[in-house]
């Protein structure tokens, strides 16, 4: 968004109308309350970015459907020509974006600092969805152009059909600003003296009139000033009260009339920013003053103001601004006492009458300036620095300031008192922000930044850097084809009521469409692929975040997708499922096989309870806030990261699980208890450490990527990266069929991983230092004969040939207390012949609590 400078936030309010609480929509589904479709359409207008309009930055919805709208404010009109070519440049810009204004008055073209044009509430015609979904007309009577009269008022006959009334074109803007061109002319409010009734039948009336200009100037007695107006603006007024919209021009052609030749030379066309992903070059049109000094002349610059409309506001939120309160204060909500708002008569259904809202309260016109004064002095001790960080620091992501040491501190509170930390979200949203713009140049400093947190303002680009999204996005979402029919649509149509549907954005009807655009460009354009339940859910994320910019969703979910659920989604993906739950259920007997043994003992098994786990990527069993959390530390990692995030969960439960049957633990994961998602992310970050690298390894992962060649490819560390991506040696792990995988009860591990553990290397992948003490206890079960020849330092030898009986069952001997003496411990069974180490790893699985690793 634009940054603020000399503007100011401010918030106007509506009530939506009302619904039936006993009528269900075609789809049999409860009908969406018109709050939550304003909401949905609201979001388009927050991308509507033009100098001659006011900037959306957010809406909300309160109680009992009310709607506060907050946009960026301005002053009013001086020069007819000049005022008339900045408005038709708002207008031909709204329709080019599919909107009209419809609700052009004097009060709703507003000047800025500089005298220049801003239109206000352009979007309200458009968010009600022409003016279906409120009980008051959109527009103001003595602006409203006949055609518009003539179509009278919208009253829908059935609620559970989506009606709407005829939408109004871009002519009927012309004749409202026709109408305000004539009263800045004449210097008078057209039609004051009448009432409303009288007023919309003098409008009908002018259609039998030659000369509407001439009619109106006798009518209000200012004809000798209208007739010294300039030929050329007299000519102006004539086309823009053209009764018949059918020969009334256009904002486009109005534009290029002759009337403005000269008016329109000092004005230069406008240029839509680029956007972070597209194939445009996005410093083309970068200048920089002659003397770079000037950038410093002002020591008292107000640093704030250079920041986005859409960070202040945020910031502002931070800082404890509430809108509810600020349009309470100027009574713009006013309250009744509760026994006031008792209905006389209630239905068995719910429905209530005698309580209807007073009409004068379903629209305030009045617009309610938002005073930054307390976010302001939140942010007085933020040092300028703060403001333009420098990236090639590698010190530190926090810039010094006076209260640097607070700054610092701050980093080591909870996730979710940090986003609640208004000074300390201004620094991490700037330096997000410069890291951003300077994707994927500094792609490195956006990994480093992101291992700290994410700003939640920036989620959705940060997410997208992530995943390392580049090029065009929008030409190639565009390019596939989301219309015509194919056999998934009746699933998607399925699913999308059922996915997430407590957020008011995606339960939105503009939410559904969105989702069915982005579900259907994926299968389309991932034919060797199919739809599976659970896709919608994956989706969700990326559309909330990027709710605005379908193309960036699209992207995002293709490039995780392959990183994290590769061939998930075949036609038949039993293979790669199986694997990964056998993976998964090693996991859980490596970190903990207590949990394990017993998980086993009474067949609770992942099979019953982790697939909707990690075909959605935990999204079917999380809300979305929580989600958003997980999947910030979960881009960090690789593709195994997932099974550390289930064996944290299962931790987390762990003691109702062992203390319950199989029945009991159906139930327990039917509705999952509450889990402390931070506590996750931190046990699963501390697991996914703690893991060797080729304990995870799957066959069926996402192969090699064959690295880029834009000298922007991040580096990838030992954690980021697969194992698949390391290069092989002769001390790799190789690929092991399903039916060996699934008998072993613990996981392989390489011997680079083995020698790794041993700390036997002189720099190991983790950069481990050297301990005193190593980490495993290597057990090496061959003959005495072959450890004599070779073997690990420090490692154990006891033999399988003496130690277990043919059925591999434990014989009682002093070897089998040595292994008690290593409690805690990880124990790594060495041995040539594969299926006496796993004899042996399984049957002492079964009976301890120690981590066991096969090489």
């Amino acid at each position: 968004m634009k940054p603020l400078k000399d503007a100011q936030l401010g918030a106007f309010t509506f009530f939506a109308s009302a619904l039936p609480h006993d009528v269900c929509g075609s789809n049999g589904l409860p009908l969406t309350p018109n709050s939550i479709k304003i909401l949905g359409r609201f979001q388009l207008l927050k991308t509507i970015t033009h100098p001659r309009l006011c900037q959306y930055v957010d809406i909300s919805r309160g109680k009992h459907g009310l709607i506060y709208c907050h946009n960026c404010l301005c002053v009013s009109p001086e020069k007819v020509l000049q005022i008339a070519h900045e408005v038709l440049e708002g207008l031909e810009f709204m329709n080019k974006n599919g909107m009209v204004h419809r609700a052009l008055s004097p009060h709703n073209v507003l000047m800025d600092c500089k005298g220049n044009i801003k239109l206000a509430k352009f979007g309200l015609y458009h968010m009600t969805d022409h003016g279906a979904d409120v009980d008051f007309p959109i527009g103001y009577p003595s602006y409203l152009a006949p055609e518009v009269i003539a179509q009278g008022s919208f009253h829908p006959s059935d609620p559970s059909h989506d009606e709407a009334p005829l939408p109004s074109g871009p002519k009927t803007d012309v004749w409202s600003l026709g109408v305000l061109l004539f009263e800045l002319c004449a210097g008078r409010r057209l039609l004051q003296n009448i009432d409303i009734t009288e007023r919309l039948k003098f409008i009908l009336t002018l259609g039998c009139m030659d000369d509407i200009v001439t009619v109106l100037a006798e009518e209000h007695g200012c004809l000798d000033s209208i007739k010294a107006l300039p030929e050329n603006v007299l000519e102006l007024l004539r086309k823009c009260l053209t009764f018949l919209p059918s020969k009334r021009p256009t904002p486009a052609e109005l534009l290029r009339d002759p009337v403005f030749s000269e008016v329109s030379r000092i004005y230069t066309p406008y240029q839509k920013p680029v956007s972070l992903f597209s194939s445009s070059l996005r410093c083309a049109h970068l200048e920089l003053p002659e003397d770079i000094s000037d950038l410093c002349k002002d020591d008292d610059e107000d640093y704030l103001s250079q920041r986005a409309i859409d960070e202040v506001y945020h910031l502002w939120c931070l800082a404890g601004g509430d809108l509810e309160k600020e349009l309470t204060n100027k009574e713009i909500i006013q309250s009744k006492p509760p026994i006031c708002t008792l209905p006389n008569f209630v239905l068995e259904d719910g429905e209530s009458f005698g309580q209807g809202r007073d009409r004068s309260f379903l629209l305030d016109d009045t617009t309610v300036t938002l005073s930054l004064c307390q976010l302001r002095n939140r942010l007085k001790d933020v040092a300028g620095e703060a403001y333009y960080p420098l990236l090639e620091d590698e010190q530190s992501s926090l810039p010094q300031s006076n209260s640097s040491n607070e700054l610092s501190s701050t980093v080591t509170l909870p996730l979710i008192i940090r986003e609640r930390d208004t000074e300390y979200q201004l620094i991490r949203i700037i330096l997000f922000d410069r890291l951003l713009k300077a994707y994927p140049y500094k792609k490195n400093l956006v990994w480093k930044e992101a291992r700290v947190d994410i700003p939640p303002l920036v989620r959705g680009l940060a997410w997208a850097a992530l995943l390392g999204i580049e090029g065009d996005i929008q030409a190639k979402y565009e390019s596939i084809d989301k219309d015509t029919p194919i056999p998934t649509d009746r699933q998607i149509e399925v699913d999308i009521p059922r996915c997430h549907q407590y957020d008011e954005l995606l339960s939105s009807p503009q939410g559904h469409i969105k989702f069915r655009r982005v579900l259907k460009a994926w299968v389309v354009s991932h034919p060797d692929l199919v739809y599976w339940q659970g896709l919608d859910s994956l989706c969700a994320p990326f559309l909330y975040l990027n709710f605005n910019n379908e193309a960036l969703a699209y992207a995002c979910m293709s490039a995780f997708i392959p990183k994290y659920l590769y061939n998930f989604f075949l036609k038949d993906n039993s293979h790669v499922i199986q694997e990964y739950l056998t993976v998964f259920s090693q996991m859980i007997a490596f970190h903990d096989p207590e949990l394990s043994n017993h998980l086993n003992e009474i067949g609770f098994i992942p099979d019953l309870y982790a697939i909707p786990w990690f075909l959605t990527m935990f999204t079917h069993v999380f809300p979305l806030h929580k989600i958003f959390h997980l999947w910030d530390t979960l881009l960090l990692g690789n593709s195994s990261f997932p099974f550390c995030i289930g064996v944290a969960i299962l931790q987390q439960l762990r003691d109702r699980l062992l203390a319950n049957g199989f029945n009991e633990c159906i139930l327990l994961f039917s509705d999952l208890p509450e889990i402390d998602i931070e506590r996750c992310v931190r046990e699963s970050i501390n697991l996914f450490c703690w893991t060797p690298k080729s304990a995870t390894y799957r066959q069926h992962a996402q192969p090699p990527k064959v690295a880029g060649d834009n000298g922007f490819g991040k580096t990838a560390t030992y954690y980021s990266s697969d194992y698949q991506d390391i290069p092989k040696t002769d001390l790799s792990r190789e690929p092991l069929a399903l039916c060996d995988l699934k008998a072993e009860m613990s996981p392989r591990i390489s011997a680079e991983d083995l020698i790794d553990l041993c700390e036997l290397s002189l720099a190991g992948p983790t950069k481990r230092t050297k301990t005193g003490k190593p980490k495993i206890v290597a057990v090496d079960i061959r003959t005495g004969e072959d450890f004599n020849r070779g073997h690990i330092s420090g490692s154990i030898n006891i033999p399988f040939n003496t130690t277990f009986s043919p059925e591999g069952e434990l014989v009682q001997c002093p070897a089998s207390g040595v292994l008690q003496n290593y409690r805690g411990r990880v124990i790594v069974v060495i041995s040539h012949a594969m299926k006496s180490a796993v004899m042996v790893r399984n049957d002492r699985l079964s009976l301890s609590s120690q981590h066991w690793h096969l090489v």
